[in-house]
């Protein structure tokens, strides 16, 4: 009687001929060739230089929120419905600008 590979099998990635290892003996990883070098290019240099200047400038102004929240709070915060429409139009636009290229 002749047993055959069964068709499904699954690629562990070792090869056959790798001897198999008893009792937990580890094996050496393979050694990495030298001379191997990688290159991010110009744009990295650009984008380190932008994180950089990124860093050290505040994401919100601080006293430009204290005054809003202030505002709110006293009941003197207004909003200019013309201006939000305006702003939301023209993000809408550009969007559509943006898909379309």
């Amino acid at each position: 009687m002749k047993i055959e590979k069964p068709a499904n099998t699954v690629n562990t990635g070792i090869p056959a001929s790798a001897p198999a290892r008893a009792n937990g003996a580890k094996s050496n990883p393979p050694q990495q060739q030298s001379g191997t070098s990688v290159s991010l290019g110009s744009n990295s240099s650009q984008i380190a230089s932008m994180q950089a200047g990124m860093e050290n400038s505040p994401v919100v102004d601080a006293n430009n929120v204290a005054q809003i929240k202030q505002a709110i709070s006293n009941g003197s915060f207004k909003v200019n419905s013309g201006v939000v429409a305006d702003r939301l139009i023209q993000s809408v636009q550009d969007l559509i600008k943006r898909s379309q290229a």
